[in-house]
């Protein structure tokens, strides 16, 4: 049989790069061999955790943030959505106006990853629509119940989790493991807990990478 491929995909839903990285992962993937091995595990990383309620205008967030100008931000979203037509992933055009916390939406893809690892998937991606293509506030319960119902996870557990801060702890727990591990920036995939890949790659990247990795194991 060959190696197993155990894939930590860390990411923060409002980064619009994770988005493409995603995809562009999940394209590499279907590159590989059929009889290749993959556990894939995606990973919380809060960017902005202290944003408040309500959000904040996202022109203004990244001018603070990174001290960018209209004109900066204008050239990297272009950049952005001719990435993201390449692998299939959406982007309002008009853009997605306002940034939110995201916190409720990692603690809902943890208990996924619990209790029903098999659509954590189809959340995330039901997630990141709603940020990035549908600009949906990411911190409104109705929002996150869309995608809970999208991905055929039980609705009335969703509601009771959102409504307490169940998991809470156990997000900020792993966001502490993998800053205290070296990542300060997403998305960031980790491979067998060996091999780290920073930033949002071409599917040709990722896949030549994947299957030198998976030639090493190989060979060991």
């Amino acid at each position: 049989m060959s190696q197993l491929l155990n894939i930590d995909f860390v990411s923060d839903i409002s980064c619009p790069w994770c988005a493409i990285g995603l995809a562009s992962l999940l394209e590499a993937l279907e590159r590989l061999p059929a009889a290749v091995p993959v556990s894939l595990n995606l990973q919380p990383f809060e960017l902005n955790p202290d944003l408040p309620e309500g959000g904040q205008d996202l022109a203004e967030h990244l001018t603070q943030k990174y001290g960018s100008t209209p004109e900066q931000q204008a050239a990297a979203r272009a950049t952005l959505y001719q990435r993201g037509a390449a692998v299939g992933v959406e982007f309002a055009p008009e853009g997605r106006g306002r940034i939110y916390n995201t916190l409720k939406a990692h603690r809902l893809l943890h208990w996924a990853a619990l209790e029903h690892p098999e659509r954590q998937l189809a959340l995330k991606q039901a997630l990141l629509q709603a940020c990035h293509r549908d600009r949906l506030p990411m911190d409104a319960d109705d929002v996150l119940l869309g995608a809970v119902d999208s991905a055929g996870l039980e609705r009335e557990q969703a509601i009771e989790l959102l409504a307490g801060d169940q998991f809470a702890e156990a997000v900020h727990e792993r966001e502490a493991f993998y800053r205290q591990a070296g990542v300060n920036s997403v998305p960031t995939l980790i491979i067998n807990q060996r091999y780290v890949i920073t930033g949002c790659h071409p599917v040709e990247v990722l896949e030549q990478a994947l299957g030198q990795i998976i030639a090493t194991g190989q060979q060991a």
